[in-house]
């Protein structure tokens, strides 16, 4: 099966990218799922016995540089959501050493975009290949997201308006919003996703290559990245495969160094080219070689390093109370629409909650007194 799947261009069914990026889903699964359960048990009024994942607020990249803003100006990391910022920040610091390696080889996205993009190649003999006006045009748009949302909060929100977003319920309470989006997920939300889901089988990367301002602010980082994929024109016979299996379709053959702001650092050229010492990822100075194993050990540790920083120094774990997050989620579920209508289902929820509340009013009188919230 597995020559098959190399016949087909498709790679081995299992390689070290493949297996941290499996790792990675199964990391994100188990923090989504473990939000939910504790989102859900605070909208049955029940205040959980354990601990929201701080790993949730990866999500929630405008609260991210919201905070980055404030850190710059006051020298303080908000408490609010300060793991938003510093997985942003680590995922900043990837890009600085191994590209765009974080898309490829960590994000869930990257990993539901390289499955579409393998079902494309199965499903049609040739690859869909944007004319190159329109790539440039629709590559400018993630930009333009990327750039308006820096501008609209490094250059037009002064310190105070960041301030006031920091602590406004829109903030504080984001990533119940988030889930919320999700769990209560409009038609129209619905409709733009599964769009997004076709364009990106019927143009591999869709998503990725042309719309994820996430992907746009790494690559102006890898820019300075000390690590590229290097060829060594001596050693290449021209033959185009690194090219053609490109999934960012860069053109490999016309440089010796990889600078592009679209490298994920995937390592699919290296592992097409079939002239030994040719292409590969080497770290400046030295021109030190990597492969992919040490590649996925460098992401695994700036991660674990960062993210034990952040717990050892305070600026993990948001301030936010399970008593205030439940009064949130109690006022947001009112069971009356716009119309002044009474929704069944919902009174009966709220019902249920307020009981459970009564039940719990000792400990949340305690847990108001020790926070002062």
């Amino acid at each position: 099966m597995e020559n098959r799947f190399h016949r087909k261009g498709l790679g081995p069914l299992y390689s070290t990218r493949r297996l941290l990026q499996l790792l990675s889903f199964i990391i994100v699964l188990a923090i989504g799922i473990k939000f939910y359960l504790f989102v859900s048990q605070l909208e049955t009024g029940i205040i959980p016995k354990f601990e929201r994942p701080p790993g949730v607020e990866a999500f929630l990249p405008i609260s991210a540089l919201v905070s980055l803003k404030h850190f710059f100006v006051t020298g303080k990391i908000n408490t609010i959501h300060p793991s938003a910022l510093v997985i942003f920040s680590i995922i900043c610091m990837t890009a600085l050493i191994v590209k765009k390696g974080f898309c490829s080889w960590v994000c869930p996205i990257g990993l539901l975009s390289d499955i579409l993009s393998k079902l494309n190649i199965l499903s049609f003999k040739k690859k869909v290949v944007l004319p190159i006006w329109a790539d440039v045009v629709l590559r400018s748009i993630k930009y333009g997201l990327a750039g308006f949302f820096v501008w609209s909060i490094f250059y037009k929100m002064p310190i105070q308006s960041i301030e006031q977003f920091i602590q406004s319920p829109y903030n504080r309470f984001a990533d119940i919003k988030m889930l919320h989006f999700f769990t209560h997920i409009s038609n129209t939300a619905l409709i733009v996703i599964l769009v997004l889901i076709l364009l990106s089988f019927a143009i591999p990367y869709f998503w990725c290559r042309y719309l994820c301002p996430y992907g746009a602010v790494l690559g102006v980082f890898s820019f300075l990245s000390i690590g590229k994929i290097k060829r060594n024109p001596s050693n290449c016979t021209n033959c185009g495969r690194c090219e053609k299996k490109c999934t960012s379709l860069i053109k490999i053959r016309e440089k010796q160094s990889i600078r592009s702001s679209e490298c994920t650092a995937c390592m699919t050229c290296v592992k097409t080219c079939p002239e030994k010492q040719t292409i590969g990822f080497s770290l400046s100075p030295g021109n030190i070689q990597l492969g992919q194993t040490t590649i996925a050990l460098i992401l695994v540790l700036i991660f674990s390093i960062g993210i034990s920083m952040a717990k050892a120094s305070g600026n993990w774990e948001n301030e936010i109370s399970k008593s205030a997050y439940l009064r949130y989620v109690i006022q947001s579920n009112l069971p009356w629409n716009s119309n002044g209508q009474v929704d069944p289902k919902k009174m009966g929820k709220m019902m249920r909650a307020m009981k459970n509340l009564q039940i719990q009013r000792p400990q949340m009188m305690q847990q108001f007194k020790k926070k002062g919230k």
